[in-house]
């Protein structure tokens, strides 16, 4: 119970990590009036299958099992792959801000001497501190499950969408819930294929997303940091 708690605090919007203020490149195709209400679920089902999970899933899982192994080299091997595979100067600054925001937030919440570990590492400059690895760090840190722990934040990644997709106005309340229940199926696909892969996997191909991010870097107006 005490594994499930730690997976719902940390994904919890009231966590205040800065990732629930992503739009997660949405904002980007709609300023480029590339998404409608109708194709809203068929994006986030394709950016799971093949950003998110390809990415920041799968790190997240190879940094939850290296840490969870003490291997802390790997663990710095995966961030900086990670950081590396960030196209957009946006995406990068967003995944090391959230990152490190989570990992000051979990040591002095949390406390575990991982977490302390890498939050060191990452205040230092040694390490990017991307958010999906700060995550598996301190997951594995929680003793939450990889299987858990990913799919808690696969779900996350889910809820800002929709949340970002309300702001927009390419939503409303009650669709939001059914755009997340519909995305259940893909996000237990995208755990099972994120748990399976290695470091040498690791990399999204969603190209239309980074240049919907690169045009929203230089967008006039913005409602979200991505």
């Amino acid at each position: 119970m005490d594994r499930l708690l730690v997976s719902l605090q940390l994904t919890d919007s009231a966590f205040p990590s800065g990732f629930y203020t992503l739009s997660h490149g949405l904002e980007g195709y709609a300023q480029a009036r590339a998404v409608d209400p109708g194709s809203l679920p068929a994006l986030l089902h394709d950016l799971l299958r093949h950003g998110v999970g390809p990415g920041d899933a799968t790190a997240l899982a190879l940094a939850h099992r290296a840490a969870a192994a003490d291997d802390w080299e790997t663990v710095a091997a995966v961030d900086a792959r990670l950081h590396a595979t960030k196209l957009n100067r946006e995406m990068r600054q967003a995944a090391t801000r959230t990152g490190r925001q989570l990992l000051d937030l979990a040591a002095e919440v949390f406390g575990a001497a991982g977490i302390v570990r890498y939050h060191r590492a990452v205040t230092d400059r040694r390490v990017p501190g991307t958010q999906a690895v700060a995550a598996g760090v301190v997951y594995a840190a929680s003793g939450v499950p990889a299987r858990q722990a990913v799919a808690s934040d696969l779900f996350a990644f889910c809820a800002s969408f929709a949340g970002a997709a309300l702001r927009l106005r390419l939503t409303d309340h009650r669709r939001a819930q059914s755009l997340l229940r519909e995305a259940a199926p893909v996000i237990v696909e995208t755990t099972h294929a994120a748990l399976a892969r290695e470091l040498a996997d690791l990399g999204a191909t969603t190209f239309a997303a980074d240049v919907m991010s690169a045009r929203h870097e230089r967008a006039e107006a913005r409602l979200f940091a991505t």
